[in-house]
């Protein structure tokens, strides 16, 4: 049973006042660990000494545990399936409690403790004090550490869940952490974390004893291919080579151990009972303390000629469908301008989207659309679409014979088809000079006079505008920019959406946008990092589009900085112009980058990017046809 905060609380004063620790207020192991750190020195009022590892010795520690690792990562994964949205984070430790690998949920990473417990952090018991990665690491056991059971008085509002990882041969290779909140503190978590470490110590087993014979045994059959069946790895001539945790228990007391002899174990003898093993045929044997156990052999190694393979599991990648009211919006420059929203929509105010392509301007016409209860269509209008000539029939409609091949019965406009609901008018900018007049008059009276006729018909609108565009700049250029008198018009609110890189909810658009593409993939906070580090010129479109390649590739594991290394700076990524010079290659990257997430738009890439049109075809022009871009 968990002390109570009151014995805590007193055991801790006591501490503090006479730097001794009573008997019998907390747990012993608990005691044992607090004592431990009072005779290394620790002072449970500071704060411990953060110490945090190089790059390149996280490198080398990750490359030492690297089948461990690779195992552990598709472990975390699961684990992190099995609790995310919980307020948890995930960690992988090595021996000596440095964290390799952390897989977050984006709102425990903003946690005092989540900005803590980083890749390359160190968390032994000497340096952090009692601490559920440390203390595992000393124990060799499972253990949790909860609240203030934390030697030191700053780590009192977590609670850590953690078992170590062993090897084959039962040496300690790693750790497995689950950490929280004390208030989202959940009970079956440490069963949670001691399972996913038996999945790795027995894919160990399979893996670093791929030449030996491997038996799972249990004494009911039916447990035979669960977690709680003993993992046996035997040598040619019966010599046990290797045992799982549960192993032993199934047969404690009689020695089961490396070096030890399955005739030792096992009333039947190796040679007779190895051909129907090899057969695949279950067996009922007794040990010698007189329990019956069910065996199955999972892996004939060289003792049948060959070696075992290992099964994958399957990985199914599903997009769900959009809901496109759906977003992140924890950047204070977003959260402010949203509440802006319901007020403009109560009262039918203009809302103009500024921001450059792919930062989610139709998000926002949506959300105001949905904010606004109207029970009318939302109607998305591409004003860079419509040519110059149809512009006005297309918004206002157009009565029978308005002109030339125009329907006979004539046709209702985009506007009529918005009445009650939303008009959203994407690359406002584009919109043609001759067009602009009819939308301002519409705008002073909201009727609508379809061309050739001359009957208006009054209509309910919200209008929201968006562009990529600095409309203010285009109105002061005068002569075929954009009308003063319209701008006003359309920005009676104004929403200005920051690029990607900029926002400080970067962490959670990640996680976010990667759970609409596949939901059950998670990603590690350093490929997060490593992420956060790129430009962005194409903002959450090109975010989507990067981590849909990379889930692709994911397989049983989460996403890591490897893989988004992998596809963020692929090989033949460059015209070959730039492909000796490291300045000129990166320069050229981000070019193609913007090219290909504007789909190939030349003007529009060499807008975004500030250079001519003919720098631009420079770098593309060796690597596309003049049929695969747009002008």
């Amino acid at each position: 049973m968990a002390p109570s905060q009151t014995a805590l609380d007193q055991a801790r004063a006591a501490i503090e006042r006479t730097g001794r620790l009573p008997a019998g207020m907390v747990p012993e192991h608990i005691a044992a660990s607090w004592q431990r750190c009072l005779s290394a020195g620790l002072d449970p009022r500071d704060r411990p000494r953060a110490l945090r590892h190089s790059s390149a010795e996280l490198r080398t520690r990750r490359e030492r545990c690297g089948r461990a690792r690779s195992l552990a990562l598709a472990e975390m994964q699961l684990l992190y399936n099995q609790i995310a949205g919980t307020n948890f984070m995930i960690a992988l430790g090595d021996p000596d409690g440095v964290v390799l690998d952390t897989i977050t949920d984006p709102a425990f990473g903003t946690s005092n403790a989540g900005r803590e417990i980083v890749p390359g952090s160190a968390w032994s018991e000497r340096s952090h004090g009692t601490n559920a990665l440390g203390l595992a690491a000393v124990m060799r056991d499972p253990v949790t550490v909860h609240g203030g059971e934390h030697f030191f008085s700053c780590h009192r509002q977590v609670s850590c869940m953690a078992s170590p990882i062993l090897d084959s041969k039962g040496e300690l290779v790693g750790l497995l952490d689950a950490s929280s909140n004390c208030e989202a503190r959940q009970y079956h978590t440490l069963a949670l974390v001691q399972m996913a470490a038996a999945h790795i110590e027995n894919g160990l087993i399979f893996s670093e004893q791929s030449d030996a014979l491997v038996l799972l045994f249990h004494p009911r059959m039916e447990f035979l291919n669960t977690l709680s069946a003993g993992v046996l790895a035997l040598s040619g001539d019966g010599t046990v080579r290797s045992i799982n945790r549960r192993g032993s228990k199934l047969l404690a007391g009689l020695g089961a151990e490396r070096g030890s002899r399955f005739d030792a174990l096992f009333r039947s003898r190796f040679e007779e009972v190895l051909p129907r093993l090899l057969s695949g045929n279950v067996m009922r044997i007794r040990d010698h303390a007189g329990s019956a156990v069910f065996v199955v052999c999972r892996q004939t190694g060289d003792v049948a000629g060959g070696r075992a393979v290992a099964a994958v599991r399957p990985q199914l990648l599903v997009t769900p469908a959009q809901d496109t009211v759906e977003f992140v919006a924890e950047d204070s420059r977003i959260a402010s301008q949203l509440r802006t929203l319901p007020g403009a929509a109560a009262a039918r105010m203009p809302v103009h989207v500024t921001g450059e392509t792919g930062t989610g301007k139709e998000l926002i016409a949506r959300h105001l659309h949905l904010v606004s209860g109207r029970k009318g269509r939302f109607v998305a209008v591409n004003c860079g679409a419509i040519p110059e000539s149809l512009f006005v029939a297309e918004l206002f409609g157009y009565g029978r014979g308005a002109f030339t091949d125009a329907r006979r019965e004539g046709s209702k406009g985009l506007i009529q088809d918005a009445d009650g609901g939303t008009l959203f008018l994407d690359e406002v900018g584009e919109i043609p000079l001759s067009a602009q007049a009819a939308l301002l008059r519409f705008l002073d009276d909201y009727e609508v006079r379809p061309v050739g006729e001359a009957k208006a018909q009054r209509v309910d609108v919200q209008i929201v505008s968006a562009t990529n565009r600095n409309l203010e700049a285009a109105a002061a250029a005068g002569a075929g920019g954009f009308r003063r008198d319209l701008l006003y018009r359309l920005n009676a609110v104004t929403v200005t959406l920051p690029m990607l890189r900029s926002r400080s909810d970067f962490q959670r658009a990640v996680h976010f946008t990667l759970n609409r593409i596949a939901p059950g993939i998670a990603i590690t906070d350093s490929a997060v990092a490593a992420l956060a580090t790129h430009g962005w010129p194409g903002n959450f479109r090109e975010l989507r589009s990067v981590l849909q390649r990379v889930a692709l590739g994911a397989g049983e594991g989460p996403i890591d900085e490897t893989m988004v290394a992998g596809v963020l700076s692929p090989e033949g990524t460059v015209c070959p112009h730039c492909r000796n010079s490291e300045l000129r290659r990166s320069r050229c990257e981000k070019i193609l980058r913007t090219f290909e997430e504007t789909g190939r738009n030349v003007s529009e890439a060499a807008r975004i990017l500030g250079i001519s049109r003919t720098t631009l075809y420079r770098h593309v022009e060796c690597l596309v046809r003049p049929d695969q871009s747009r002008q």
